[in-house]
């Protein structure tokens, strides 16, 4: 998937929902979507590349998995 161009509102949108919950529901999904004029898709693919960077961040593996993998 391309990198996805984001407007200032849509980040921060997205930044002030990932503070809350790193993983949102598919109810949750659909109203940030809507606020941000993003498709449910692409709104679920940036909190998997936002998980990704908090991941690696810490330390800890990219994916979703054990710590010991």
């Amino acid at each position: 998937m391309e990198c996805m161009r984001l407007t200032e509102h849509q980040t921060k949108v997205l930044e002030e929902s990932y503070k809350k919950h790193r993983c949102p529901d598919q109810v949750s999904l659909m109203l940030i979507a809507a606020e941000t004029g993003l498709s449910e898709v692409e709104t679920e693919q940036w909190f998997k590349q936002r998980n990704s960077k908090w991941r690696q961040a810490e330390g800890l593996p990219a994916e979703l998995g054990s710590v010991l993998d």
